[in-house]
């Protein structure tokens, strides 16, 4: 889970070096990010089904395996193109491996409050990984060059792979039909949504439509289909999902709506912005542990609540921004921010997961991460207008606070 979510952010602060020694140009360089990005959201559903039926155990071993080859070569790559392919089959892998990794928490700690304590360590591990990819990918820049980022991942990889088969347990599901039409369609929808936010292009909105179309018929008539309706139908998996959209569309929109306030407005360097982002990502990391043992006693609602409540009230914080203000102004915010999402990210997983039948998590765990990834990069795309002047912090604020707002009526209504 560290290593998926460490290489969503920690090639961006690599990117002008990239550029330089590789020739690459702004789209290239692009391409890199989103490559990977584009991969890993369109391919969630199909690696969390593909799990479910072949076993996760395998799945997830195959999965390091692939993100660890890709790895390497990334760290080979002789020019920018080829870094953009490389970077797709890393997503390719880290598309394998991220729903596996909730499915094996859930078969290995049935009982719901073993569950939820193990599944707030997970949200921590994700935590941390998003707080270190800008600080740590700057110090291995700056001491190793941009290679380094990608063959750090081989001897992890390596040691993952003997340690998932050794100590996961063979779960080798009994014969089912894999719905590879379904998958495909998925594939296609989702990769051209999220294209479809990340360039704003309405040929990628139409063909995403298109797409959504023909998955609905071709699920509609698969004997076993990948998505059944029965999942969609309940109440609390609906509902977890759209609040967890919800926590991505606000939390990694503020990421980026922050970092651009702090080095275009206040005039902080890359390092110093990332260093001043720490104080977020701190309560994030250490509150996840703690608030999947409160959601193991207490259920996933209370918490989701409060998670919400907080960041909503923390985000209103930032109409005390203006032209003369500084970091402590919105120091407050970004701190509440991260207490909420501390409290959030366990329950609102449990609550996905708590929605479906046990040997159908690891398709709970694709829709949810999926719903996280989708609703993450069309916050980016929405905040990413706000950052660069105190006006526009403002508007992020009341929009970040009115959403996850809507999100809190969302659970009082849907979640157990």
């Amino acid at each position: 889970m560290f290593l998926v979510q460490l290489d969503v952010t920690v090639v961006n602060v690599a990117l002008p070096t990239i550029g330089r020694e590789l020739g690459a140009g702004v789209g290239t360089l692009q391409g890199i990010v989103d490559g990977y990005a584009v991969v890993l959201a369109a391919l969630l559903l199909a690696g969390g089904a593909l799990g479910d039926v072949l076993g996760h155990r395998r799945i997830v071993a195959t999965g390091f395996a692939t993100f660890g080859l890709a790895s390497a070569a990334c760290a080979l790559a002789p020019s920018g193109l080829a870094l953009v392919a490389f970077r797709a089959v890393q997503g390719l892998g880290a598309a394998l491996l991220l729903p596996g990794t909730l499915a094996v928490i859930t078969n290995a700690y049935p009982g719901r409050r073993e569950r939820a304590r193990a599944l707030g360590v997970w949200a921590g591990v994700s935590a941390l990984a998003l707080a270190a990819g800008p600080v740590l990918g700057g110090a291995l820049v700056a001491a190793g060059g941009w290679r380094i980022l990608f063959w750090l991942n081989v001897p992890l990889v390596a040691l993952a792979i003997l340690a998932s088969l050794a100590l996961i347990e063979d779960d080798h599901r009994a014969p089912r039909r894999v719905d590879f039409a379904g998958a495909a369609s998925a594939a296609v929808t989702l990769a051209a949504l999220v294209f479809a936010v990340i360039e704003g292009s309405g040929v990628s909105v139409a063909a995403a439509a298109v797409a959504a179309v023909v998955f609905v018929v071709v699920e509609r008539r698969a004997p076993e289909p990948m998505l059944p309706g029965a999942l969609l139908r309940s109440r609390q998996f609906a509902g977890a999902n759209l609040v967890a959209g919800a926590m991505n569309f606000v939390g990694l929109g503020m990421i980026l709506v922050l970092t651009l306030y702090l080095q275009g407005v206040l005039r902080y360097g890359p390092f110093d912005a990332a260093v001043r982002l720490l104080p977020g990502f701190v309560p994030l990391s250490l509150l996840a542990p703690v608030s999947g043992r409160l959601v193991g006693r207490f259920g996933p609602r209370p918490l989701m609540i409060a998670g919400l409540a907080v960041g909503a009230v923390a985000l209103l914080n930032l109409l005390r921004v203006t032209t003369g203000t500084g970091y402590l102004t919105v120091l407050p915010s970004w701190l509440g921010l991260g207490i909420g999402m501390g409290l959030l990210t366990a329950a609102v997983v449990s609550a996905a997961v708590g929605g479906v039948p046990p040997d159908r998590a690891g398709l709970a765990s694709g829709v949810n991460n999926t719903a996280r990834q989708a609703f993450g990069a069309l916050g980016v795309a929405v905040f990413g207008h706000y950052g660069t002047f105190a006006a526009g912090l403002h508007t992020a604020g009341i929009l970040g606070a009115a959403v996850w707002g809507a999100a809190i009526g969302i659970t009082a209504c849907t979640v157990r």
